[in-house]
């Protein structure tokens, strides 16, 4: 109860914030959810743009929750960038509230055009909101916040324009990277179980079978006979190793594990996948392309 009378106090001052006030110190104050978003904003926005971040690495965005101090970070941005399609489900009504008082906010899953998305009975939106496992969508996202970073800060719009161009270069070699090394794995091999249903952006563009022990949102369990049909599944197609995630609890994956020993099969866990969270800040993996060139290599080396 407390936290949601500070949350309407300072909503109900948002209205009388001056929209695209900068900062004293130049710099426009921008407000990012998942470390996806994070990492492809510092690219894009560089040394001009003040980025705070709301989630760390290993943070599930599914069940994340709004503290206090978080929405005071809200509250004193000039532009806030989520996800969108209720990846951050227990974010919405605070980002419903913050627009409809003129507060900004961006969805970068707008970017994309419905028609492309994957339908999920998970979420609200009725959409799979894993965006950022395509690159190709990625790339379209980074031009989209782009765009919007420019509409807020015009005096910078030139370096953001370089910085993106520079960034979706990136995003283009990483590209052709990943696919040469999808290329080492026989097409029968490419099958990947792994918690939860977090990976089938990435599938749909690299040409994996994707399967998640838990549905598509974390919030949802997974049941015995969800253990015992996947674990069958695992020995009809003599899968070699299954995939922890690194924002998922193990013991979903090492229940799925045993189960599959019990039956006289034996399956690896290959290793622990980044899915909706990028590492830890300043490692190689801390950052998006980082993130997915790790997957494709960890994937590929245990599948083969």
């Amino acid at each position: 109860m407390k936290k949601y009378l500070i949350l309407v106090a300072l909503l109900a001052i948002v209205a009388c914030k001056n929209k695209s006030e900068k900062d004293p110190n130049g710099k426009l104050k921008v407000v990012t959810t998942t470390t996806m978003i994070t990492d492809m904003v510092q690219n894009i926005g560089g040394d001009v743009v003040e980025i705070q971040g709301l989630m760390g690495s290993g943070v599930d965005p599914h069940l994340y929750k709004a503290s206090e101090g978080d929405v005071s970070k809200l509250f004193n941005a000039d532009l806030v960038i989520y996800g969108g399609l209720h990846l951050e489900g227990k974010l919405v009504e605070i980002f419903e509230k913050m627009e409809s008082r003129g507060k900004k906010t961006i969805a970068v899953a707008d970017a994309i055009d419905t028609s492309e998305l994957i339908g999920s009975e998970y979420f609200a939106s009725n959409y799979d909101p894993h965006i950022w496992f395509n690159i190709g969508f990625w790339k379209k996202i980074t031009q989209y916040t782009t765009e919007k970073l420019k509409e807020q800060d015009p005096e910078n719009a030139d370096l953001f324009d370089k910085n993106s161009a520079a960034y979706i270069q990136k995003l283009e070699a990483l590209e052709k990277e990943i696919k040469q090394i999808i290329e080492t794995l026989p097409p029968e091999k490419r099958i990947l179980v792994t918690a939860h249903d977090a990976f089938n952006y990435f599938g749909n563009a690299y040409g994996f079978e994707v399967v998640g022990l838990q549905g598509i949102s974390t919030a949802t369990e997974a049941g015995v006979q969800d253990v015992q049909e996947l674990s069958n599944f695992i020995i009809d197609k003599k899968i070699k190793a299954i995939f922890v995630e690194t924002s998922v609890p193990r013991r979903t994956i090492e229940a799925l594990q045993s189960s599959v020993k019990s039956k006289g099969h034996d399956v690896a866990i290959g290793g622990s996948l980044y899915s909706d969270a990028l590492g830890n800040k300043g490692t190689v993996e801390g950052t998006y392309i980082g993130m997915f060139l790790f997957n494709v290599n960890t994937i590929v080396n245990a599948l083969k």
